[in-house]
């Protein structure tokens, strides 16, 4: 088989994947503390050819760090997160690290996510104020108070530059390296009454869309053209030779 099939096939499922990774993107440029995804492209030496061919693999999904815009919105009970740390909540299979401060008290004082799962401190533990207790007071190192009351400190996290995030949920990430308490509050912390919003450029992702878009029907049209020149070549080998 010609060679430049094998190269338009891997370069489709390239592209495919792209598509839907900027898709997810723009579905996702309203969510509070989202993270945009992106993919890191290789190169994989073929030897299936007799000459070397340079193939596209799918590539490897990751999750950008990059910080998005800040809201205002008055709330007392939302926090944005400065620098490059992360909140912590309580998951269904563990600790979950968000940049999403959205944040709810349940009917028993519980602080917890728009979505229901606890809010952590430092430690790792849900944290439990009073529902009655007031308005809540919320110091850019996490410290919570009602009144005169401290009743807790929101916790702060750093997550290792080198560790690979999983997605959980919209806003949620995994790491595969251990988080550790953030213990400088100069150039991190928590600012009250603001919300992230997410970090996808809408612009950049239209854009990366109508260029995928047609790099994908180019590669069509070469797999069109690759197979035709095929079928020519088996019906000129298959003729009988003229007398």
């Amino acid at each position: 088989m010609q060679s430049a099939l094998y190269v338009s096939l891997s370069a489709q499922v390239t592209l495919e994947k792209r598509l839907e990774t900027i898709a997810n993107n723009l579905a996702n440029m309203k969510t509070a503390g989202f993270r945009a995804d992106a993919v890191k492209f290789e190169t994989a030496l073929s030897r299936a050819a007799s000459q070397p061919v340079a193939f596209a693999t799918p590539g490897e999904n990751f999750i950008s760090r990059k910080p998005g815009s800040v809201t205002h919105t008055g709330n007392s009970l939302d926090v944005a997160v400065a620098g490059n740390t992360w909140m912590g909540f309580a998951g269904p299979s563990g600790t979950v690290y968000t940049r999403d401060g959205r944040m709810q008290i349940s009917s028993n004082g519980e602080l917890q996510t728009v979505n229901g799962y606890p809010v952590l401190d430092a430690g790792g533990t849900p944290i439990i104020i009073d529902p009655d207790g007031g308005p809540l007071t919320i110091a850019r190192g996490g410290t919570i108070t009602q009144g005169t009351n401290q009743v807790g400190v929101l916790g702060l996290f750093e997550i290792p530059a080198n560790a690979k995030l999983e997605r959980s949920g919209n806003s949620g990430v995994i790491p595969d390296r251990a988080a550790t308490a953030a213990l400088d509050f100069v150039n991190t912390g928590f600012q009250q009454g603001y919300v992230e919003d997410s970090n996808v450029d809408p612009l950049s992702e239209l854009t990366r869309l109508m260029t995928a878009t047609r790099a994908f029907q180019g590669v069509s049209s070469l797999i069109d053209s690759s197979e035709s020149s095929m079928q020519n070549a088996i019906r000129s080998l298959g003729e009988p030779p003229k007398a």
